[in-house]
């Protein structure tokens, strides 16, 4: 009975055994702090973050790990992926602006009429402010027969709603004011972003750049009157 039972437990652990030993073996290859290279089955643990060669039975290298980057190492493979992420965003860039525009005139053109747009809004709010200031002008001057605006102790006391309109039309002047900023400042930004264009579509056909300068400023001078 006993013969029986070890029979078994040598045949199940049999299979085991054969198996294992048809693992393939490896033996890893490192280098110390002193330059000398190393080999073993194992990486000592100070050196398992510098880099390692793995060989099979023949001592023929199969892998290489790489070991710990050091921040300089991080720091230039972030950089070479910010470049390469601008790359792709300029090259995109390119290709929509090739699919969008056949010529430098046609990007004046359309520069063109996205600038007329706030320009006809900057002249609405100038043509408005110079309403308000006239008015301004009127409030304060019929504000000046009456108290606090007139010395003389005969005047009467303001009407509060004359204080209030001047006090609303100066705020009126004000908003208008800052909405003309913005008009030009969106017209200047426009001809800044359609100039790179421009430029940029340019270099792509391999256009001259000297003569089309010339052309562009003739052309923002004619949307320009002023």
């Amino acid at each position: 009975m006993r013969l029986i039972v070890f029979s078994i437990i040598i045949c199940l652990l049999l299979p085991l055994d054969v198996s294992a030993q048809d693992r393939p073996r490896h033996t890893y290859s490192w280098v110390d702090d002193d330059g000398v290279k190393h080999y073993g089955d194992s990486v000592p643990a100070q050196y398992a973050d510098k880099p390692k060669e793995v060989l099979n039975e023949q001592g023929v290298l199969v892998m290489q790990l790489e070991g710990k980057k050091t921040e300089e190492q991080l720091a230039a493979e972030a950089a070479a992926a910010k470049l390469e992420l601008q790359r792709d965003l300029q090259h995109r860039a390119d290709q929509a602006l090739l699919a969008t525009y056949i010529s430098v005139a046609e990007i004046e053109m359309h520069r063109d009429r996205r600038v007329e747009l706030f320009k006809a809004q900057a002249r609405v709010t100038e043509l408005y402010l110079r309403n308000l200031s006239r008015r301004l002008t009127q409030l304060k001057e019929e504000a000046g027969r009456y108290k606090p605006y007139n010395s003389d102790p005969s005047a009467k006391t303001i009407d509060p709603s004359l204080t209030e309109e001047i006090g609303e039309t100066e705020t009126s002047i004000v908003r208008h004011k800052n909405n003309l900023k913005k008009f030009r400042d969106e017209e200047n930004r426009i001809i800044d972003r359609f100039e790179g264009d421009i430029q940029r579509f340019m270099i792509i056909k391999g256009i001259a750049t000297g003569s089309q300068s010339r052309v562009t400023a003739e052309s923002l001078a004619q949307a320009d009157p002023e």
